[in-house]
């Protein structure tokens, strides 16, 4: 088990007076299996009259507020005590054929059946298309164990593109990045959802951090990519008639199945689901962004 102090620092800056800012944040680590927050501090300059905190769709936190006052900046400041153990090691060749798993997942109608048929469907920023599929298949041949297959998956994305922050934007469709073979986190988490989503199984996006790179014990290394920022990868529902091994993650960015070194915030369809930040202005002309995210262990799991 590992406790982790986690500070979230988002600045804007304006070029003009912003008149009206309506905004939604989703930076409260989700309470699951493995995670307990123990502390959430949320600090806004200029300070709103007032916040609407609330859960979403998909159970994770939010907070609403509104900025009827002209202001020239905004700051939201999170911190966390986030405690963090890692799960049991994955028994990849004893789980459910993939065709199995999509098949349950079209008819399954329990509370949690219902919850995942969404992620089967396409959504904008990851929708499953027959180019993903081929290239998943490649993994997911005839009647090989769902997670032995989507490991196999996600080690291809790792191998095959390139880490580039210069390469994408938010908005930069799956198509893009799977024809030019690089993007950051978010596109590697869209695309493999695109993938897993075109052979019709229950895939989801999740947002989080991972532990600072420079906070390794002496001798270790942390070395993963994607640290210092908001990190993304994907979540993969395993259920078959007589076997439900719940929600299983894989971060194709550093080819590995997450464990005490990620912090989870949220999970929905894709990114627009569970941005940390965004919201609707009146003025404002032009802005600059300045994001810090620093993730320091309390006790170390090591």
């Amino acid at each position: 088990m590992t406790l982790y102090r986690v500070r979230h620092r988002t600045a804007y800056r304006y070029s003009t007076a912003v008149d009206l800012g309506q905004h939604r944040l989703v930076l409260r680590p989700r309470e699951k299996a493995g995670q307990t927050t123990r502390r959430f501090d949320l600090r806004i300059d200029p300070e709103p009259d007032g916040l609407d905190p609330h859960d979403d769709a998909f159970g994770n936190h939010a907070e609403s507020f509104t900025l009827d006052r002209p202001h020239t900046a905004l700051v939201v400041d999170a911190q966390s005590e986030v405690e963090v153990r890692a799960p049991a090691p994955l028994m990849l060749s004893v789980s459910p054929g993939w065709e199995d798993v999509a098949a349950f997942a079209r008819r399954d109608r329990s509370p949690e059946g219902l919850d995942a048929l969404g992620m089967v469907f396409d959504s904008r920023l990851a929708a499953g298309q027959a180019e993903l599929a081929d290239y998943a298949r490649s993994c997911f041949t005839p009647g090989r164990p769902v997670l032995e297959a989507t490991e196999a998956l996600n080690r291809r994305v790792f191998d095959e593109f390139a880490y580039d922050p210069t390469a994408t934007t938010v908005s930069t469709p799956v198509w893009r990045v799977f024809a030019e073979r690089r993007g950051v986190c978010q596109d590697f988490a869209h695309l493999m959802i695109g993938m897993l989503r075109s052979l019709g199984l229950p895939a989801r996006y999740v947002s989080g951090y991972l532990r600072s790179a420079d906070t390794a014990p002496p001798g270790q290394s942390v070395g993963l990519v994607g640290a210092d920022a908001s990190h993304a990868w994907v979540s993969l529902r395993v259920a078959a008639p007589g076997c439900d091994l719940g929600w299983v993650d894989f971060d194709p960015t550093n080819n590995r199945v997450p464990g005490d070194t990620h912090v989870t915030v949220a999970w929905g369809r894709d990114y627009a689901d569970v941005a940390p930040v965004k919201g609707v202005l009146v003025g404002g002309g032009r802005h600059e962004l300045e994001v810090a995210v620093r993730v320091e262990p309390v006790n170390d799991g090591y």
